[in-house]
């Protein structure tokens, strides 16, 4: 038996050891490079909204949008594009619509208040496929909504990434 402990606790301790040797930790907030970020997207904007409440919950970062502060902002958020597309795919026998796509595009880029470029025009795009069935409309367009909000978060979780790569200004 108390070979049977020894051996486990042995096991469990070279297990501890190997995942921190290796680097293993689990995700933190980023830290940013900048204290304070413009964002043209009002409070309109669901994907607005969003990226302003994980940016302020991290406690480093506070959201203005007013071209009042633009000046006193550490970088500048330029929103270039934000496409949400419902796309058909497939059709059944009879010619209706049987599968769609889908998809959501985010392009943007970052600088500082000067015009210096931190993060290049990129683009987040996204998407989804969706069996449709004419019975289940109602039931068909709420998991619509979900998979747009799914694909939201993504792109706000991708943009925090991008933003917290982000080494100097």
């Amino acid at each position: 038996m108390q070979r049977r402990f020894f051996l486990s606790s042995v096991t469990a301790t070279a297990l501890v050891y190997g995942l921190v040797g290796c680097g293993f930790a689990l995700r933190k907030a980023p830290d940013f490079a900048f204290t304070t970020l413009y964002s043209p997207l009002g409070e309109g904007s669901q994907l607005g909204v969003q990226l302003k409440r994980q940016l302020e919950s991290s406690g480093k970062v506070r959201v203005v949008n007013s071209l009042q502060a633009l000046d006193a902002t550490g970088a500048v958020l330029d929103v270039l594009a934000d496409h949400r597309e419902r796309v058909v795919v497939g059709y059944n026998s009879s010619g209706q619509v049987r599968e769609l796509q889908l998809r959501m595009r985010f392009r943007f880029k970052l600088r500082t208040p000067q015009g210096k470029e931190l993060i290049p025009e990129s683009e987040i795009s996204l998407s989804r496929d969706l069996s449709y069935n004419e019975s289940n409309a109602v039931a068909k367009e709420a998991e619509e909504a979900l998979l747009y909000r799914d694909m939201q978060n993504d792109i706000v979780q991708q943009l925090l990434r991008r933003l917290g790569a982000v080494d100097t200004l």
